[in-house]
């Protein structure tokens, strides 16, 4: 079914307007910025305990924050939002805030850089930090060890502009060891790369190589996408701080509301839930069992920290809200972010300010705090907290073993790690690793884990993929399915491997393979992926074979017209790719 994005924009700007808006034009009750107050306002689920782990001074208006691999939590904050004054200074900042006794409160604060201008986004790696700076994406790094950057290099420049709460933002590392980045609805980005320039115009998320500079977009559309994550099967789930529609499950190529142009867009999982920001997913000894997996998010306009269960359904998830971490009455608190800890516990951002409104409130209006922000620390009664695990010194086989820890982030600092040290002897361990699997499904499950090493370090293994693509287990083949497509370049069997994944009994691999031979255009691939007809669809493999259709039509109509397309004797597969066509070019070739 094909929908008009723009019929939705009165909907989303009701969202803007009625009361809450007069409520915060009209706000004259002011508390003090209290934390203790704050905290005691807050009704928590009844198997979590709160702390404060940093306030101001030592932090002031935190946007988004990430934990290094030694414990430290980077956090960009800006008291500059939402908009700068003409001839002022840029001076807002990146903070570093350390735990160095380990009781669950910061006692260190380093200011890491302080001339930048609204910082939307930081993530600590490649010897310092990617910084997302306006319309710059920037890599600051400290040389001479006094804990301050003296190095700024411009990594990506060209992001648009247009509305400082769209800009780029939401910085994450993939375990594919590439970095994603989103954007919003009113930025126009056209960037350089040495593969030449990219563009995305509105909303949408950006995969990022350092090491060869690609620049590729994932998925475009979603209003105001502040949240981004990954499970253990590397499947994506992104929030919207503007849209209706809660957890929206994300897939390369995929298109949600307001992307300019689009005719038709996906959905997400829990149409009518509040507008959400920041996203974290729960894994790690200290998280009850049954809570694993779970999502967090902020309903920063509701002052709540929420929970979602998402569960795969077809090609996708559905999504079932939980009872809330957090609600509190407190008008200032605003929850943004939301990060694992190193000690397992789950760290929350507070934006702290009675006024969130970015344009029904004037810029400068007094009542807006800039000095003030907090970051919350919950922790669940009764269950040992982890003992973080700095990986820097670790050994390569040692970093390997962390790999199967129950935590998602103990992976992810490992796979980092182990893109810095020497590629061959890494793989010697990781080989050395698979090779003492006490049995087929540890074997399987490290092998799973070793394709995300060689994506890490872009030593993509054929083998291997095409190990894990024919596996029982359907969440591995859907991965290695993905990256079997991302690689076609380089695996000179793919189409074959993608013409058996078109075929395969779950949908998510289904949805994988017909992704891929859609970025592939040849009408050999359109022919193929329009195989997927013979068995069910459902709106996300309906919209990946339309999309792939649209991608490749003027091959495969210049294919029908030579009488080579391959559904020329199959009605079916052929009226799809007729209804998916966007010129009436294809009208003569069929009569």
């Amino acid at each position: 079914m094909i929908r008009n994005s723009r019929i939705l924009l009165p909907f989303l700007l009701a969202g803007f307007s009625a009361p809450s808006v007069w409520a915060q034009r009209e706000l004259t009750d002011i508390p003090k910025p209290d934390p203790q107050a704050e905290m005691a306002a807050m009704q928590l689920d009844p198997q979590i305990e709160i702390n404060l782990f940093a306030s101001d001074p030592m932090i002031k208006k935190p946007i988004q924050m990430n934990f290094d691999s030694d414990g430290r939590l980077w956090v960009a904050s800006s008291e500059v939002y939402p908009q700068i004054e003409p001839g002022a200074p840029a001076t807002d900042k990146i903070i570093v805030l350390q735990d160095t006794t380990g009781d669950g409160v910061a006692d260190q604060s380093q200011v890491f850089a302080d001339d930048l201008l609204i910082p939307t986004g930081v993530l600590p790696g490649d010897g310092g930090a990617y910084v997302a700076n306006s319309t710059e994406l920037i890599h600051l790094s400290d040389t001479d060890g006094d804990g301050r950057a003296d190095q700024r290099r411009v990594v990506l420049s060209g992001f648009g502009t247009e509305d400082t709460h769209h800009l780029l933002h939401t910085l994450r590392w993939g375990p594919d060891g590439c970095l994603y980045m989103n954007q919003s609805i009113y930025i126009h980005s056209h960037v350089e790369t040495p593969y030449g320039t990219r563009h995305l115009n509105g909303g949408g998320i950006w995969r990022y190589r350092p090491e060869t500079q690609s620049l590729e977009v994932m998925c475009k559309g979603l209003v105001n996408p502040w949240g981004h994550v990954f499970d253990a099967y590397g499947q994506s789930f992104a929030t919207d701080g503007a849209g209706v529609e809660g957890i929206n499950y994300v897939f390369p190529g995929a298109v949600f509301m307001t992307s300019p142009g689009a005719v038709r867009h996906l959905h997400g999982l829990n149409p009518g839930s509040p507008k959400h920001c920041g996203l974290e997913v729960l894994s790690g000894t200290h998280i009850p069992a049954d809570w694993h997996g779970d999502l967090v998010t902020n309903d920063f306009r509701g002052h709540r920290v929420c929970r979602f269960t998402v569960r795969p359904q077809g090609s996708g998830y559905n999504s079932r809200q939980q009872p809330e971490l957090i609600v509190s009455q407190h008008v200032a608190f605003r929850p943004i972010d939301a990060r694992m800890g190193p000690d397992g516990a789950i760290y929350i951002a507070d934006w702290y300010n009675p006024i969130i409104q970015h344009g029904e409130v004037d810029f400068r209006d007094d009542r807006r705090d800039r000095g003030h922000g907090r970051i919350w620390r919950l922790t669940f009664k009764n269950s040992p907290l982890m003992k973080p695990t700095p990986t820097g010194e670790l050994s390569d086989p040692a970093l390997i073993s962390l790999l199967e820890s129950p935590a998602l982030w103990l992976r992810q600092f490992a796979r980092q790690e182990l893109k810095t040290r020497n590629s061959d002897q890494v793989l010697e361990s990781l080989a050395q690793w698979l090779g003492e699997a006490s049995d087929d499904a540890v074997r399987l499950n490290r092998q799973f884990e070793a394709m995300w090493v060689r994506e890490c370090l872009d030593r993509p293994d054929a083998e291997l993929l095409q190990t894990l693509a024919g596996c029982d287990n359907e969440h591995f083949r859907a991965a290695a399915v993905r990256y079997i497509g991302l690689r076609r370049d380089e695996l000179p069997d793919a189409l074959s491997w993608l013409k058996k994944a078109v075929a395969d009994p779950n949908p998510q691999v289904r949805l994988e393979a017909v992704g891929a031979l859609g970025e592939i255009g040849t009408a050999e691939a359109a022919a193929i992926a329009l195989s997927a007809l013979d068995q069910p669809l459902d709106e996300n493999i309906d919209f990946a074979l339309w999309s792939a259709l649209r991608k490749s039509q003027s091959q495969w109509i210049e294919a029908i017209a030579a009488g080579s397309f391959d559904t020329q004797q199959k009605p079916e597969r052929l009226e799809f790719a007729i209804r998916a066509a966007a010129t009436p070019a294809v009208v003569a070739p069929i009569v």
